[in-house]
C-alpha cells in the first residue's frame, strides 16, 4: 500500500511525482554507510513501502528493534513534463536527522523529526534514470530529542508508544520554473473582510517585469481579483473580497459551517504565466475578548477530543487519505468540534479534512522530556518550522509548544527553565499575532493565553465542587501540580479543561489500561456523563478536550477501539456532549458484550 494523495493542498500544483512505495533500504547499526559511501550505487539488501516507517506492519519490515542509522535509495525516471523546468525534491517529514544525495550529489540536509524540507536537485540530475538516496539518523534513547509520544525503550508502555524511524510523510517531485512561487502567507480579517496575501518567490527576479494576480471566488464566484508588481522577493497585499456585507457573515468559517475560499495564484514574468498555484483560506477569527474565547467575534463553547494520531499498522503515518478523513467524520458524528492532536504534527492532509469538513484543531509540538541546551535550540528551531507550515489553515486556533512541563521538569520553580517557556510563548506570538497561545499546556503556566488544566477526576460531585468558580479551578490540584509556576498567576483567561476522562472499557482483543474503568455500555455511559455533564453546566469552564479518540496500544481509555470501532453508539455521546443521558437497559448492555 502507497500512499498516493497530494501532499500539499494548501499549495497546489498541477504537476508532481509522487515517489511512495518500494525503496530499497537497509539498517547501518555500525554507523558503515557514509565512510563507505553508501550514496555512490551501492545497492542496499532489503526493501521498504514509503512512506511507512520500518518498524509498522505497513512498511513490509515491521521490526521494533533499535536501529537508529536507515538507509533508503529509489531509481527514478522524470516524466517529460519536468524537461526545462527546475526540479524541487520535496520530504513531508523524516525522523530525525537526513541526508540527501541525487546521483551520489548531497542534495539536502534537515534536523527535526515532523517538518517538511526540500531541496532544488536540478543540477544533479541527469538524462534518463537517476538515483536518490537517504540518510536518516533518529536517538532513540536521548530525552533531549522531540520525540512526544515516541517511547525510548524498545516495548511500548503506560502512555509511551512504538517509535518512528526515518521517513514517515510523502516524498515527492516537482518541476517549477526559474522564477517561482515559494511560499504563501494568507491572513483574514473579517472585521474589515478583507484577506491578506504574503507571498515570496524564488529565483533571481533581475529586471524582469514579475507580476502575481490573484483571483478569489466562493462556490464557483469571483469575490475579488487583484494583480501585484513584484520587485523584490516578496510582496503584500490586503484585498478586500467584494462580497455583500449580510452575505459575508454567512461565510465565516465554523464547525458548523466550514465555509472555504478558493484562491488562485499566477506568476507572470514579462507577460508570460510561469507558476500557477491554487490554494484556499477560511474567514475566521479566533479571539479572546473579556475573558472569553470567542469564534467570529462570538463567544464559543470548544468541545474537544484528545488525537493521539497512531494506527495500529501504519503508527504515526495513517494508512490512506481515506483513513485521515474518517477520523475527522467520527469525531464530528460523537459531537465533538475540535480535536487537539497530541504531542504530534500531523500531517498536512489531516489539517486539509479538518478545514474541509469543519473541525478545530490546537496545533501542538511533539516534546522532548529532558532540559538541555541542546533541547532547545532542537525545539525553538523545529516549532517555528511548525506554525509556518500550518498558518493558513483557519482549523487551527490554538498553539501548545509545551505539554505537561515535558522538556522543562523543573519549570515549577527553575528560571531557566520559565524564560524557555515564555521564550516559545513570545516566539509564537511574534510569527503568529492571531492565535491564542498555551505556554505549557496542564498545569505550571508561565503566561498563556487561555488556563488550561488537566484532571482525571472521575467523580461528578469532585468536578462540580472545582469547578463551580474560577477560584476553585484554579487553586485545585488535580494532579497533586500547581496550576501555574511559582511567580506567576491567574489572571482572568478562560478556563479550559483540556484532558479529563480517560475512562478504560475494553471492546477488542487489545489488553490495556485507563484512568477510570467501566464495565459495560450502562457503566460507560454513565461514567462518560458524569465527567462531561460538570464541565458543560460549569459556569467558569469554557471548552474541555476529552481523552481520548481512540485505543492506542496499551491505553485502553479511547471512545473507538484502535482499529476505529465505536464503543456505544456514536449518538449515545452525541446525546451526552448535548448535556443528555441516554437510556441504556441493562439488557443492551448485556448484548452487546
Amino acid at each position: 500500500m502507497a500512499r498516493n494523495d497530494y501532499p500539499r493542498p494548501q499549495f497546489v500544483r498541477d504537476s508532481w511525482l509522487n515517489l511512495n512505495g518500494e525503496w530499497e533500504f537497509e539498517f547501518d547499526d555500525d554507523d558503515d554507510g557514509e565512510r563507505e559511501r553508501w550514496y555512490e550505487g551501492r545497492t542496499l539488501g532489503r526493501t521498504i513501502v514509503v512512506p511507512f516507517c520500518y518498524q509498522s506492519k505497513l512498511s513490509g519490515i515491521g521490526e521494533t528493534d533499535f536501529h537508529d542509522i536507515v538507509w533508503y535509495r529509489k531509481k527514478v525516471t522524470l516524466p517529460a513534463e519536468f524537461d526545462g523546468k527546475r526540479t524541487i525534491l520535496h520530504f513531508g517529514a523524516v525522523d530525525y536527522e537526513a541526508k540527501v544525495w541525487v546521483n551520489g550529489r548531497l542534495a539536502a540536509s534537515h534536523e527535526g523529526g515532523h517538518t517538511p524540507f526540500a531541496a532544488d536537485v536540478t543540477d544533479a540530475l541527469q538524462a534518463g534514470s537517476n538515483t536518490i538516496v537517504v540518510r536518516a539518523q533518529d536517538y532513540s534513547k536521548d530525552l533531549t530529542l522531540p520525540r512526544g509520544k515516541q517511547y525510548w525503550k524498545e516495548k511500548s508502555a503506560s502512555i509511551f508508544y512504538t517509535r518512528t524511524t526515518g521517513i514517515w510523510q510523502t516524498v515527492w517531485m516537482e518541476p517549477v520554473s526559474d522564477i517561482h512561487l515559494g511560499k504563501l502567507r494568507l491572513t483574514p480579517d473579517i472585521d474589515n473582510n478583507e484577506i491578506a496575501v504574503q507571498s515570496s518567490l524564488s529565483g533571481a527576479i533581475g529586471q524582469n517585469d514579475v507580476r502575481l494576480t490573484v483571483t478569489v471566488s466562493f462556490k464557483g464566484e469571483i469575490v475579488a481579483e487583484d494583480e501585484i508588481r513584484v520587485r523584490g522577493t516578496e510582496a503584500y497585499r490586503s484585498i478586500r473580497l467584494d462580497d455583500r456585507h449580510d452575505l459575508a457573515a454567512r461565510r465565516f468559517w465554523t464547525p458548523a459551517n466550514p465555509n472555504l475560499y478558493d484562491a488562485e495564484f499566477t506568476l507572470l514574468v514579462n507577460g508570460q504565466t510561469v507558476d500557477q498555484v491554487q490554494s484556499y483560506f477560511g474567514m475566521r477569527k479566533i479571539s479572546v475578548d473579556n475573558g472569553n474565547i470567542c469564534l467570529n467575534n462570538r463567544p464559543y463553547r470548544m468541545k474537544m477530543v484528545l488525537d493521539q494520531g497512531y494506527f495500529p499498522d501504519g503508527i504515526l503515518t495513517p494508512p490512506s487519505d481515506e483513513a485521515i478523513r474518517r477520523d475527522v467524520e467520527l469525531t464530528k458524528e460523537m459531537g465533538f468540534n475540535g480535536a487537539r492532536k497530541h504531542q504530534k504534527v500531523e500531517d498536512p492532509r489531516y489539517l486539509y479534512w479538518c478545514d474541509k469538513l469543519g473541525l478545530l484543531l490546537w496545533g501542538e509540538m511533539a516534546n522532548a522530556y529532558h532540559y538541555s541546551p541542546r533541547y532547545v535550540r532542537r525545539i525553538t528551531q523545529e516549532w517555528q518550522e511548525v506554525v509556518e507550515r500550518d498558518y493558513n489553515h483557519p482549523c487551527v486556533v490554538a498553539w501548545v509548544p509545551l505539554n505537561e512541563s515535558w522538556g522543562v521538569p523543573n519549570i515549577l520553580n527553575d528560571k531557566q527553565q520559565q524564560q524557555h517557556a515564555l521564550s516559545l510563548y513570545y516566539l509564537t506570538k511574534s510569527l503568529d499575532p492571531m492565535r491564542p497561545v498555551i505556554s505549557n499546556d496542564g498545569w505550571e503556566h508561565v503566561k498563556s493565553d487561555i488556563c488550561t488544566i488537566h484532571d482525571y477526576a472521575w467523580q461528578k460531585e469532585v468536578l462540580e465542587q472545582r469547578y463551580s468558580t474560577a477560584h476553585n479551578a484554579v487553586t485545585s490540584l488535580p494532579a497533586n501540580t500547581w496550576i501555574y509556576a511559582h511567580g506567576f498567576a491567574y489572571a482572568g483567561e478562560p478556563i479550559h479543561v483540556s484532558e479529563f476522562g480517560g475512562i478504560s472499557f475494553r471492546k477488542s482483543d487489545w489488553e490495556g489500561w485507563g484512568y477510570s474503568s467501566a464495565k459495560d455500555d450502562k457503566d460507560f455511559v454513565e461514567r462518560l456523563a458524569a465527567v462531561v455533564h460538570p464541565l458543560l453546566a460549569s459556569p467558569v469552564v469554557q471548552g474541555f478536550c476529552y481523552t481520548q479518540l481512540t485505543d492506542v496500544e496499551q491505553e485502553i481509555n479511547g471512545l473507538l477501539t484502535y482499529d476505529r470501532q465505536p464503543k456505544v453508539p456514536l449518538e449515545w455521546i452525541r446525546a451526552i456532549n448535548e448535556g443528555k443521558t441516554p437510556e441504556v437497559e441493562p439488557s443492551a448492555a448485556e448484548a452487546s458484550k
